[in-house]
């Protein structure tokens, strides 16, 4: 997909990364998030830049993908792991380079920030994804993931 443009994503962009992420919830996890849940963590992570950052691809001058970065410190290395998390591509522009562009920008920012890494999760079932992921360089870890939630605050 030629002429696309990676840029920070801005509080005017609220409405398309509220309908990716819920799409997104819904296409792997059969998932139905609560709209005002979710529009108040985008909004928290324009309003405290430590939680990280978005991400928005466009092609000629239309959003058509997003991605999410956090971080995470690593006593073990001195350093943080930067975490590509909540990634849309619109249906029409996949299979186009989006993701392919947004992590190009993803791994060169975190290359100049001194990052130790990048690290991703995905379905156990995407084996779509993980060929994309792989051809990119990423390598399936080791670590299984648990998680245990918490009564809710909201």
């Amino acid at each position: 997909m030629p002429s696309l443009l990676i840029r920070a994503a801005a509080p005017a962009d609220l409405p398309e990364l509220l309908a990716w992420n819920a799409a997104m919830a819904w296409e792997t996890e059969q998932k139905r998030l609560d709209p005002a849940v979710l529009e108040r963590g985008i909004r928290g992570v324009f309003e405290q830049q430590r939680r990280g950052f978005y991400l928005i691809a466009e092609h000629d001058g239309a959003a058509v993908g997003s991605l999410l970065v956090t971080y995470e410190w690593s006593d073990w290395r001195c350093g943080d792991f930067w975490w590509i998390q909540s990634v849309y591509v619109t249906p029409t522009a996949r299979r186009g380079g989006v993701f392919r562009a947004l992590y190009a920008e993803v791994e060169q920012r975190a290359a100049a920030a001194g990052a130790v890494g990048l690290r991703l999760y995905v379905e156990t079932e995407n084996q779509r994804a993980q060929t994309t992921y792989a051809d990119l360089g990423m390598q399936r870890c080791h670590y299984f993931m648990y998680e245990a939630l918490l009564p809710s605050q909201a």
